[in-house]
């Protein structure tokens, strides 16, 4: 029997799962296998239970043998419209969109730069957003925030773009240490990237389209290495793109540094050579690699030198992202749909396994929050086909390549966070 996840949310009646396939990032043994499988009740009022002793009275029994159950994945780092761009994502959608993807817990991205706007999103949002806050004043990378009084009140503190003044990021790094909160840089050069909107090569020239270097983000990133050789403050890159990136952390993490590091899902599963279509869906930035790129962050993520997978939601309006490519904003969206396309690309391909791939979506990413290993509340039934579409996501945006298409998976974060 195949069932329809959503009915989990509020089952008419209690529900017993058969024969899950469990995937418990806690348990050592299960790191070189396939996990193990139990039975999972869901009560009427969605409390979860593994392997129940005493099953409620008419309870229904389904077999589920074709299903997983996972810790809860954890996103670091997301976009959302509100406040001011309502019109592109809510809290609202923004929350239910990482919830029908799987996911317990989504760092939302400044520009929440105040203390005031930081509360207010504390009051408001739900519980499964948490808040990053700026670095800089606006994001700018000219001015400290207010960091000791945001400090308490966020997640950690990234600008999510890049610093030109390495002297003055030296000084934020110093000034933040003490904290102990995480801390996220984009490192990326953007007076090498210039107007670029593609990788720099032949694809570029094919296309006619600027393009961008790659040393504008390996140069960012030896820098930034350098200076935390100096200053030894754990640091987490983000947006990693090239396979020479992967080499510069593979040497600083084996030097002893305190370096973490994290992929954009859209780079495991794309390169540049799908864009003759010129679809602006698949306008990043960074943007797409070659297909050598990505297999060496494929194996980055396989070897935990890229420790994490983010889905760096970033929804638009349909009128904003309808341009030409070089014209419209980079970025899209994918909480709803990037595990069951990583699935699909690298698990059942045999470039990762189900744990690795699990792993760099939940125990890793929320490890470098400061948060703990995410409760077993994830279900994922690799094998159901849906349409990317609205009347099947929660988000209010839809630029993505995948919008229209059908896809084979669908998850679901179980208990209400």
């Amino acid at each position: 029997m195949t069932i329809d996840l959503n009915y989990l949310l509020a089952p008419a009646q209690p529900v017993l799962l058969g024969q899950i396939q469990i995937l418990d990032l806690k348990n050592d043994s299960l790191r070189s296998s396939a996990g193990d499988r139990g039975d999972l009740l869901i009560t009427t009022d969605q409390k979860i239970q593994l392997n129940p002793t005493d099953l409620p009275p008419l309870v229904q029994k389904i077999a589920a043998d074709h299903l997983i159950l996972g810790n809860g994945l954890v996103d670091l780092y997301s976009t959302c419209g509100e406040p001011g761009f309502e019109s592109r994502e809510t809290w609202a959608s923004l929350a239910n969109a990482a919830r029908h993807g799987g996911f317990v817990k989504v760092g939302v991205l400044p520009p929440l730069d105040k203390l005031a706007g930081v509360e207010m999103m504390r009051q408001q949002a739900p519980t499964n957003l948490l808040t990053w806050a700026a670095i800089t004043k606006h994001r700018l990378g000219k001015e400290m925030n207010d960091l000791a009084e945001l400090a308490p009140q966020v997640l950690g503190f990234t600008d999510a773009a890049p610093f030109a003044q390495l002297g003055f990021l030296q000084r934020s790094l110093e000034y933040l240490q003490p904290f102990g909160k995480p801390i996220m840089l984009w490192a990326y050069n953007l007076e090498l990237a210039a107007k670029g909107v593609m990788r720099e090569g032949k694809w570029s020239l094919n296309y006619g389209l600027s393009g961008v270097p790659a040393l504008a983000e390996t140069s960012a990133i030896a820098a930034v290495i350098e200076l935390i050789e100096v200053v030894r403050c754990p640091i987490h890159l983000m947006r990693i793109s090239t396979a020479r990136s992967v080499e510069l952390i593979c040497q600083a993490q084996s030097r002893g540094l305190p370096i973490t590091a994290s992929v954009v899902w859209h780079h495991l599963i794309h390169d540049l050579a799908e864009l003759a279509n010129y679809d602006p869906d698949l306008h990043l930035n960074p943007p797409l690699g070659d297909s050598h790129d990505r297999e060496a962050l494929i194996q980055a993520v396989k070897s935990g030198v890229v420790g994490a997978i983010a889905i760096d939601h970033t929804p638009y309006t349909y009128e904003e992202k309808a341009l030409a490519f070089e014209h419209s904003p980079p970025g899209a969206i994918g909480l709803e749909f990037a595990l069951p396309l990583l699935w699909h690309k690298l698990v059942e391909t045999g470039k990762l396994s189900a744990l690795e791939l699990w792993r760099s979506l939940s125990l890793n990413p929320a490890s470098y929050l400061g948060l703990s290993t995410p409760k077993l509340v994830t279900i994922f039934n690799p094998k159901v086909i849906w349409q990317v579409n609205k009347q099947n996501t929660s988000s209010l945006a839809a630029n993505s390549v995948w919008s229209g298409k059908s896809i084979s998976g669908k998850a679901l974060a179980l208990t209400p966070i």
